[in-house]
């Protein structure tokens, strides 16, 4: 019986330590990261191909907060960018070209 458990032993082990010698892989994960202003460049790029402003205006703040958290310069500029479009009769077209390119 002793012998059985041994020859047991044995075999168990042996095939637990070739199964233990697999090739393990190194592999690099590459993270996508959301860019925080797209949402917004999209929406720009809609004033400058003439579209009005409507109620994406009430996503404005949600924008802002995001691009700070990301990038607080970035955060800065298109703050003050979305409030010189809502300003009374701003060139929506010029005004929103330009802070696309501040954004870039």
């Amino acid at each position: 019986m002793r012998t059985y458990f041994c020859i047991w032993l044995l075999v168990t082990s042996t095939a637990f330590s070739i199964l233990g010698c697999s090739e393990s892989k190194n592999e690099t994960i590459k993270i996508k990261v959301e860019d925080p202003l797209a949402g917004v460049r999209t929406i720009l790029e809609g004033y400058v191909k003439g579209q009005p402003m409507r109620s994406e205006v009430t996503s404005f703040p949600d924008f802002i907060n995001s691009a700070k958290k990301a990038n607080p310069e970035k955060g800065d500029i298109l703050e003050k960018g979305l409030q010189e479009l809502q300003k009374p009769g701003t060139n929506l077209k010029a005004k929103a070209s330009a802070l696309l390119e501040k954004l870039k």
